[in-house]
């Protein structure tokens, strides 16, 4: 669902967002760490996403920056 959303945007619009969610991400995994008894499970899937995201701002970076021949 959230992926038709973004497929309208620009490459640099979609990477700034990918960036912000990104850094929510650590602030959440963070706060989840510090309980007492952190969710494992939900740990490992904000981790997971984390992990994913990175991902998707490597791709859309390396299509923002132009190839340079050298």
């Amino acid at each position: 669902m959230e992926r038709n959303d973004s497929a309208g945007q620009d490459p640099a619009s979609r990477l700034a967002v990918l960036r912000m969610e990104h850094r929510d991400l650590d602030v959440a995994i963070d706060a989840l760490r510090s309980m007492a008894a952190p969710d494992q499970l939900q740990l490992a899937r904000l981790k997971k996403r984390k992990l994913r995201l990175k991902d998707e701002i490597a791709i859309l970076e390396d299509m923002t920056v132009p190839d340079i021949i050298a």
